[in-house]
């Protein structure tokens, strides 16, 4: 039997970065959570630990800081295509650079010029990958949360000797949703692309009276693609927060659909695909 090393890639998880922009006595700030990860033939580094080829995870992380201040934030995509195209033609090694970035967001408290207050709990993200001449950009959202407190129901599903779960015709719906959108090229306006996403995302959600959250997550999938040609595919990850009626009979009160305990475990997960049928081959773009 023989052993022989798979794919592998190595890289900076998770760097910290603040960028707060101060040339006017107004400051502006950007908040990211930026991942590098190299791919090549590495494989000396594994089987007889021989760095020659290996780019260290610390340099990576200060090439992240050093761009910051050189080159500026801007969009996540934009730094991330910035870092992966630099990864790419500065170092023989590395044959592709996977640059994965989240965005947390700030808002200004009034129009005070250098206080902000954090926006929700809402994360933009982004992941570029760039190999040779070839680029690919998914941008995404995560923990957006959001909540039907009625025009939603949950019947005519599989029963069997372990069935208790009663129908119901309407209950509330409500998830954390995280969504990716690959674009098919990378000539975008980023910022107002996601912006628009994220509005048709909303908006699809609360329009569609669901018989299921598969289905809400199809017709969400589904206003995107319709309305944005530049984008080929969405992939869509939402756990079900149940909200569970609360029995007040005991204490001789009615609950018409008002009193719930919403339950964070165990909770439903769904995820769906939603593609054009001539999107191009998505590359290592999900890897």
């Amino acid at each position: 039997m023989g052993i022989v090393l798979g794919p592998t890639q190595y890289g900076k998880a998770e760097c910290r970065l603040v960028r707060i922009v101060r040339d006017t006595q107004r400051h502006e700030i950007r908040d990211l959570n930026v991942s590098t990860a190299l791919r090549g033939d590495f494989a000396a580094a594994h089987i007889s630990g021989d760095q020659s080829r290996v780019l260290p995870t610390d340099t990576q992380k200060n090439t992240v800081y050093a761009f910051a201040k050189s080159h500026g934030v801007g969009e996540p995509e934009e730094f991330g295509l910035l870092l992966g195209r630099h990864f790419v033609a500065g170092t023989e090694s590395v044959e592709s650079a996977r640059i994965a970035i989240e965005e947390f967001g700030w808002d200004r408290i009034g129009e005070h010029d250098h206080s902000f207050v954090r926006r929700g709990q809402e994360v933009r993200t982004a992941v570029v990958t760039v190999s040779g001449s070839d680029e690919w950009v998914v941008s995404g959202l995560a923990d957006l949360v959001v909540l039907k407190s009625t025009g939603s129901e949950f019947a005519g599903f599989l029963v069997d000797e372990y069935t208790t779960l009663p129908e119901t015709r309407d209950r509330v719906l409500a998830t954390a949703l995280t969504v990716q959108w690959r674009y098919a090229h990378i000539e975008v306006d980023w910022a107002p692309a996601y912006d628009d996403v994220r509005r048709l995302l909303l908006r699809a959600f609360a329009e569609t009276h669901s018989f299921a959250l598969q289905q809400s997550l199809y017709a969400m999938g589904s206003a995107v693609l319709e309305a944005r040609p530049e984008i080929v595919e969405v992939r869509l990850v939402a756990p079900n927060k149940h909200h569970f009626a609360v029995d007040l009979a005991p204490f001789g009160l009615d609950n018409p659909g008002e009193i719930f305990h919403a339950a964070d475990r165990p909770y439903g997960l769904i995820e769906a695909t939603v593609t054009r049928d001539d999107a191009p081959d998505p590359g290592p773009a999900w890897l």
